[in-house]
């Protein structure tokens, strides 16, 4: 016997669930890390082909991402891509963090649609920018002085 769906909204929901995964719902609708950092080491904003938005902020001591926050413009996937990456990247070495892949988000996730799998790109590709951000002013640091952000 099949169990009938008495409202629109449980109807949504069941629909949801099965295109994506508790953690995937979880991310989008309580992002964790959300917002900007004052006073970052790296910082890196990236527009992907769908014109979703990412930008991520880290907060770097002795090479140690000790804090990594994001904000998007994007839908659902997108936030919780970003909500992943900052977790996978906090309390990681930089050598570590930065090879943090569209693979180990889409892992965390539990996966996503094949039309949401760009997601996980952005999210990846957002936070080895804003690493390399950190890597460039780490070693030339008079350089801060001249970036406008």
């Amino acid at each position: 016997m099949t169990e009938e769906i008495d409202t629109p909204a449980a109807s949504a929901d069941a629909c949801i669930s099965v295109i994506y995964s508790r953690t995937t719902i979880d991310h989008a609708t309580h992002p964790r890390n959300p917002g900007p950092i004052d006073q970052h080491d790296g910082y890196a904003v990236i527009t992907g082909p769908c014109s979703d938005t990412m930008q991520i902020w880290l907060r770097v001591r002795n090479d140690l991402i000790i804090a990594a926050t994001f904000m998007t413009d994007g839908c659902g996937p997108s936030i919780a891509s970003g909500s992943v990456a900052t977790e996978l990247a906090t309390g990681k070495k930089i050598a570590d963090a930065i090879r943090i892949t569209q693979e180990d988000i889409l892992e965390a996730l539990g996966g996503l649609p094949e039309d949401s799998r760009h997601c996980a790109l952005l999210a990846a590709n957002t936070l080895k920018a804003a690493i390399r951000d950190y890597i460039a002013f780490r070693n030339e640091p008079w350089k801060r002085a001249y970036k406008k952000y």
